[in-house]
């Protein structure tokens, strides 16, 4: 897993092909940022065995094939949609060519196949060419594929000490033009040399939106610079303030509280240290002298790095679970406590990508996903798409005028306090901010002549019945819902991150109803949930 991440961090990429990855069924085998499709060994057992490892900002979904080969696939969007496929061939297992043609159709073009295929060929590099090769050649020219490979060694045979070429990099011909192949001169504790597929027409850049530090925080320079004046709260258009407020804390905010770096996440090493970065180091100088000397001497020098290397690796990692496990007292509180038990358990929430269809069409761009989505929960919504005799009664239901009596002396009607402003900023939750990148933690750190100024904000907001257009804004994050096709627009549940500055205001406002509503017990005895 160590030397997966090492290539991860390295070469950034959207998706990684994997063979013989030696899984059972029981076996966890998750990624930070990526989402795993995998085919485990027929039999059950710890051998051969295949995956797919697919960047979260990409969108993509899994292809279901009938096939007795080991192999998975799925479609991916780069820069169009393309099927990429991980197949692994075992060398002393009999391959039928009407199997390998079956195969070959099942896959939606453009494709390109990535595999330890265990072929010889001269075509590819090989000295010979075996029974493998010649299916795999008469597969390329039956289905008029493309083979990217060059003349580098994909393979490197320990007993023999030998390099070969049985990895290879299948695709479609359109897809030719656009594809480099080159392989890492390091194994990364392998007998084979990872392959590295590159599209000249797409870089792929992981979006990572940065985020404020808060734990970093000079909240001291934050409250000294974040002056929400009288002239702006009251010399202004109500939009103006509340823009000018906005305008005010983001600009404190970049100036006091740093912010995480808007790069690639690169995969966290368990117990990764100086000794393991020494001894890995000293295993690639030997790996080094073997490849330009490739003598006996050399090798067991090789070996021996290597094995060092492993030694110090699991030593480390062993003290490291022991340092963790032993973070593990009566001092911690429950929710921390249960925090690193699902870290230890690998238990984390991570959301991919999926490709949608609608009407039977794919909708593959990110932009075409959010405007699918963000339609489909407008239809859901409207209120069209109820029944008539529901509409109808509705309707009904509108008309009639409530009995409902009010004047503005009433406690519901009169002015927001600074103390129920203080209780209600006390009582909220470290929960997202909306667009304006405001957190409840920048406004709980405000002076009380900021929060004063605020409040007569919200006072006027409330006197002239005019609520700021910019809160009406909000960012919508679709949910698939649990056990349904995510590839089915219908099948998501939106939450929406509105703006702290608005959410403070709607508490204050829902408080005071409560307590009216409670007070004068005019709610039902029997009412729950909501």
């Amino acid at each position: 897993m160590s030397d997966l991440k090492d290539i991860l961090n390295s070469n950034q990429p959207a998706c990684v092909a994997l063979q013989e990855t030696h899984l059972k069924p029981k076996n966890s085998f998750r990624l930070h940022g990526y989402t795993v499709f995998r085919k485990d060994h027929p039999v059950n057992r710890a051998s051969g065995g295949v995956a797919l490892l697919i960047s979260n900002n990409i969108p993509s979904s899994l292809l279901t094939l009938n096939t007795p080969f080991q192999a998975i696939a799925a479609q991916i969007f780069t820069h169009k949609l393309i099927t990429v496929c991980s197949l692994y061939l075992p060398p002393n297992t009999q391959i039928d060519q009407t199997n390998l043609n079956n195969f070959m159709l099942q896959l939606p073009e453009p494709f390109v196949i990535l595999g330890d295929l265990n072929g010889h060929s001269q075509i590819w590099g090989s000295d010979d060419t075996n029974s493998r090769g010649r299916q795999i050649e008469k597969l390329l020219h039956d289905h008029n594929l493309c083979l990217l490979n060059t003349d580098e060694i994909t393979h490197f045979h320990t007993p023999t000490r030998t390099f070969h070429f049985i990895d290879l990099a299948i695709c479609s011909p359109s897809l030719l033009p656009f594809f480099r192949l080159q392989t890492d001169p390091d194994l990364h504790n392998s007998d084979h040399f990872p392959i590295i597929l590159t599209d000249n027409r797409h870089s792929h850049l992981h979006t990572v939106f940065s985020r404020f530090k808060y734990d970093l925080a000079n909240w001291t320079k934050f409250t000294s610079t974040a002056c929400i004046t009288t002239t702006m709260v009251c010399d202004n258009p109500i939009d103006t303030a509340v823009n000018q407020i906005t305008e005010t804390l983001i600009a404190a905010a970049e100036n006091s509280i740093p912010k995480t770096k808007n790069n690639f996440r690169r995969q966290r090493k368990v117990g990764w240290n100086s000794d393991c970065r020494e001894a890995y180091k000293n295993q690639r100088e030997a790996w080094g002298r073997f490849r330009r000397y490739p003598t006996s001497a050399n090798l067991i020098l090789y070996k021996q790095a290597k094995a060092y290397s492993r030694r110090i690796q699991r030593r480390s990692q062993r003290e490291s679970w022991k340092r963790y496990v032993s973070s593990l007292n009566s001092t911690i509180s429950s929710k921390k406590l249960w925090e690193k038990v699902k870290k230890a358990s690998g238990i984390f929430t991570d959301h991919n990508i999926n490709i949608l269809y609608q009407n039977g069409i794919p909708v593959t761009s990110l932009q075409d996903i959010a405007n699918c989505i963000a339609s489909t929960l407008s239809q859901t919504s409207n209120s069209n798409t109820y029944p008539s005799s529901f509409q109808n009664h509705k309707k009904l239901a509108e008309k009639q005028k409530l009995n409902f009596k009010s004047n503005s002396y009433a406690p519901y009607n009169t002015d927001f306090t600074f103390h129920e402003l203080k209780v209600c900023l006390s009582e909220v939750k470290k929960t997202s901010p909306g667009p304006d990148n405001i957190s409840y933690q920048m406004i709980k750190h405000l002076s009380n002549s900021s929060l004063q100024n605020l409040l007569h904000l919200y006072n006027r907001i409330w006197h002239d019945h005019c609520f700021p257009s910019s809160w009406q804004q909000a960012i919508i994050i679709p949910i698939p819902k649990p056990g349904k096709d995510p590839s089915n627009p219908l099948n998501y549940r939106p939450i929406a991150l509105t703006k702290c500055l608005c959410k403070l205001m709607e508490k204050m406002v829902n408080r005071g109803l409560v307590y009216y509503l409670e007070h004068n017990k005019i709610l039902s005895p029997f009412q729950s949930g909501f």
